[in-house]
């Protein structure tokens, strides 16, 4: 009975069992450990369990990191660097250290004491380097480099001491690459790279690698061969306009000499990027990670006007005989230089930059202008910047020129080279 004789029954009858809940702690995994970006202005903390965490620095640099308390003071130790040390293996180690802790032993001593007596390898220290780097290039070019690594470099000197290894070791294992002077130069250049990461880490006090660089023969520079007498340049582009090859071939074999970017930005240019009103074309150089604008003359909208009813409802501008999520073969536009008789040795798709940047130069326009619209450009980014402002009005007038300047070499116009007045 309750007040004023009403009767209450009780929301939760009494012989009901209640169960309390208790939260449980959320535990990073490898998915999130994947997809964890950086942030750009400080590092932050993925929480597992045991005091155990992920830091992701502003670099992309993943370590797992055990916080602990021993003695009255709160320490911190390294358990690996991801993803080469796998979550498991990072939870292993944090076990290892907590079951130290209740022996009464400070896991991080221990490690050191360890460390001391520990033979590090130039593979172990290889391999923390590569595990430092991998953030900053793409898979492709990261797997690479540990090929390198485990054909030309640790079977020699991989389970030697780092801080034992003497330059003679070294030069033997690069000579034998001599007969590729570009991959000797690369082994030597990464051989090198894991010394200084060694040093600044305390791990050894010098490079050997230095002393083997001058040992090495200079590379050879490379020179595509490139058409550049205006009386030649005339003929092979009659001899262009006369190719017999597909529509789309014959449209991206006119349009390359116009615009004489890199023959792969060409054929893998898009529709998307292109803005035939405003008479540009803008796309990102992957070779420099770059934003470049090519000015249209109306030679290249012609072209581009001709080809669009046919490739327009794809990606490519000029897609694959095979596909049309496919761009056209890195080998098309050299295959067609050969099939109208310009060997290699003679001409080349690349050729046709320095066919413009000869012809151009020699024309009196801006140097500047002209390494801007090859897509040369400075280290300075800012300079990047403000080259890319001043020099696009003079590179909108110098393309509609180069453009006419092709018309009339091909049409046997006698073209005299001449100086452009400012």
């Amino acid at each position: 009975m309750g007040v004023s004789g009403k009767t209450y029954t009780p929301l939760i009858p009494p012989d009901t069992p209640i169960t309390l809940k208790v939260d449980t702690p959320i535990m990073i995994s490898d998915s999130k450990i994947k997809s964890a970006k950086p942030k750009p202005d400080k590092a932050y903390k993925l929480a597992d369990e045991k005091g155990m965490y992920l830091l992701i620095n502003p670099n992309g640099a993943k370590y797992f990191r055990l916080k602990y308390r021993f003695a009255g003071k709160e320490k911190t130790l390294a358990l690996g660097i991801y993803p080469e040390t796998s979550l498991k293996q990072a939870r292993i180690e944090r076990d290892k250290a907590k079951a130290l802790l209740e022996q009464g032993i400070d896991p991080l001593a221990d490690k050191h004491a360890v460390k001391e007596i520990k033979v590090i390898t130039f593979e172990f220290v290889a391999r923390e380097w590569l595990a430092s780097t991998a953030h900053t290039v793409n898979t492709q070019t990261h797997q690479k480099k540990i090929s390198h690594f485990e054909r030309l470099v640790f079977p020699f000197i991989g389970n030697s001491p780092i801080g034992e290894i003497k330059s003679p070791a070294i030069y033997s294992l690069i000579k034998p690459l001599f007969n590729k002077l570009e991959t000797a130069h690369r082994v030597h250049s990464e051989i090198s790279a894991v010394y200084s990461y060694a040093i600044a880490h305390g791990l050894t006090d010098y490079d050997p690698a230095q002393a083997v660089l001058k040992q090495i023969p200079a590379k050879k520079a490379k020179h595509r061969a490139a058409i550049t007498e205006p009386q030649e340049v005339a003929q092979l582009l009659r001899d262009i306009y006369n190719y017999q090859g597909t529509f789309i071939v014959q449209c991206a074999f006119r349009l390359t000499p116009l615009l004489f970017q890199r023959p792969g930005e060409i054929r893998q240019m898009q529709w998307k990027d292109i803005d035939l009103n405003a008479k540009e074309w803008r796309y990102l150089v992957t070779k420099t990670d770059t934003q470049h604008i090519v000015p249209l003359s109306t030679q290249a909208i012609a072209i581009l006007e001709e080809i669009k009813p046919l490739t327009n409802g794809g990606r490519y501008v000029f897609p694959s005989c095979r596909s049309d999520n496919r761009p056209m073969s890195e080998n098309t536009i050299m295959t067609a230089l050969k099939t109208l008789g310009y060997n290699s040795d003679v001409m080349t798709a690349h050729g046709f930059r320095s066919t413009a940047s000869t012809l151009l130069n020699e024309q009196g326009w801006s140097p500047d202008a002209i390494e801007r619209q090859l897509c040369h450009m400075p280290r300075d980014q800012v300079r990047a910047a403000y080259n890319r402002a001043q020099y696009l009005d003079e590179r909108r007038r110098m393309m509609q020129a180069w453009g006419d300047y092709l018309d009339g070499l091909r049409n046997g116009a006698q073209v005299i080279a001449f100086k452009r007045q400012g």
